[in-house]
């Protein structure tokens, strides 16, 4: 679904990513793990064209995408749950889900507001409230299911469940394990490996700007050593 090889990525003149690789098998959830300040949303950034990729190649269901505007890669099917949300503060909840849908998918059935309420029912009786009026818990369940309203194939999530409460990072990870039996391909950015490894299928780590470490979910739970130099637990 995804593929990025050996990829160089700078802000200007400082490079921030250095032979990045990394692959999205379809219908698969992948994480990608690492320290803060690594490169992990750089790499994020990289796939939708918001930084500078000067070698290497990003594939999109097999279409080189580097070059290519940010509205046209997500227009592609990528759906992006961004670090901090990224709700528009002065529109309800029910204008930030249809402001961005994207009726001219290539799905067989389109996401609609009944279906994100019905997925997230907390947003119910929210539709008419203003988005900085949530909680991060229903910003972030509005988030995602703004990104559900592109009708993509692949949703990335930056940060997924930063910040929230256990009970709300469950109802998210449930939500992804639903998500992810729909047949949507997953790249996930997250912390709380304990709570997202049952329903992950393959992990990148990343240091540096670089790939350090590829594999399983059982290889990167037995791996104590390798959680420790790189992930810090």
């Amino acid at each position: 679904m995804l593929k990025i090889e050996n990829i160089d990525s700078f802000y200007g003149s400082i490079q921030a990513l250095f032979g990045m690789t990394l692959e999205c098998e379809e219908g698969k959830l992948t994480t990608l793990l690492g320290r803060n300040g690594m490169g992990k949303t750089t790499t994020v950034k990289s796939i939708i064209g918001k930084v500078s990729v000067t070698h290497g190649q990003i594939s999109f269901r097999g279409e080189p995408i580097i070059g290519i505007p940010t509205y046209d890669i997500i227009r592609k099917g990528i759906g992006l749950v961004p670090e901090g949300r990224h709700i528009f503060p002065n529109l309800s909840v029910k204008e930030n889900l249809i402001a961005t849908a994207n009726k001219n998918s290539d799905q067989a059935t389109e996401w609609t507001v009944d279906q994100v309420v019905e997925f997230f029912p907390a947003l119910g009786d929210r539709l008419n409230h203003m988005g900085n009026q949530l909680s991060g818990g229903e910003q972030q369940m509005l988030a995602i299911g703004r990104a559900l309203m592109l009708n993509p194939q692949m949703l990335i999530l930056d940060e997924a469940t930063e910040g929230l409460a256990p009970l709300v990072r469950q109802e998210i990870w449930n939500r992804l394990a639903e998500i992810k039996q729909l047949g949507i391909t997953i790249l996930l950015i997250d912390k709380n490996i304990d709570e997202f490894i049952e329903i992950s299928d393959y992990h990148y780590i990343i240091e540096k700007g670089q790939q350090v470490w590829a594999g399983s979910s059982t290889e990167l739970v037995d791996d104590a050593d390798l959680k420790a130099r790189y992930l810090g637990i």
